[in-house]
């Protein structure tokens, strides 16, 4: 897979500096985490995808039948292209840690990544994520720092389901953190700070 498979940002990062992949939510593109990134840490390289997926005209990183139900074959797909173009951009940085986070759709498929190639990441962070199925154990997760965070009546992404991620990802024995508020689908100041705590530790 090359490092062009997808439109979007990529920067190099300074030297000692980690390079960032950003994955925005359904409707977002490549801008939507970039000034953050670069807020949080200066210098970092940035790596920031638009999806290739359409759902009335709002970018998405694979295709769905309706709110919650995903095209699980078109989902493999998309995870087997986009680890592709990860292990590009890794390889093309080499020895240079390889942090990811994703908002909702970007979340999602990050995650995927994460449990197919969990050796692509060196830090995760997965906001307000929907995983729909039970995924299979993945020992490459044992130590992984990822963080989830969440809203407890968030429509999109109902509670019930993100605390069954967060008690998969710890029985992989990830070293997880979690940022959780009362509210829903938005991303809040929390979820940013926890967010900066994971790439900055």
């Amino acid at each position: 897979m090359s490092v062009d498979a997808y439109e979007g940002l990529a920067s190099a990062p300074a030297p000692g500096k980690p390079l960032v992949f950003a994955f925005h939510g359904t409707g977002g593109d490549e801008h939507q985490f970039a000034g953050l990134v670069s807020q949080i840490l200066p210098g970092a390289g940035l790596v920031a995808p638009r999806g290739d997926v359409s759902e009335m005209g709002a970018n998405r990183f694979f295709r769905r039948t309706g709110e919650g139900v995903y095209d699980m074959d078109d989902l493999a797909r998309r995870t087997e292209k986009m680890a592709g173009f990860v292990a590009a951009h890794k390889a093309a940085n080499p020895g240079v840690p390889v942090y990811g986070f994703g908002y909702s759709n970007g979340a999602n498929i990050l995650a995927s990544v994460m449990m197919t190639a969990p050796e692509l990441f060196d830090r995760v962070g997965l906001l307000h994520p929907l995983i729909p199925w039970s995924p299979d154990p993945v020992p490459g997760l044992a130590g992984k720092a990822v963080l989830v965070t969440a809203g407890r009546r968030d429509p999109i992404t109902p509670w019930p389901q993100s605390g069954k991620l967060i008690a998969w990802l710890r029985d992989q024995e990830a070293s997880v953190t979690t940022e959780v508020h009362e509210g829903g689908h938005e991303l809040r100041e929390g979820e940013i700070q926890a967010l900066a705590n994971l790439l900055t530790a």
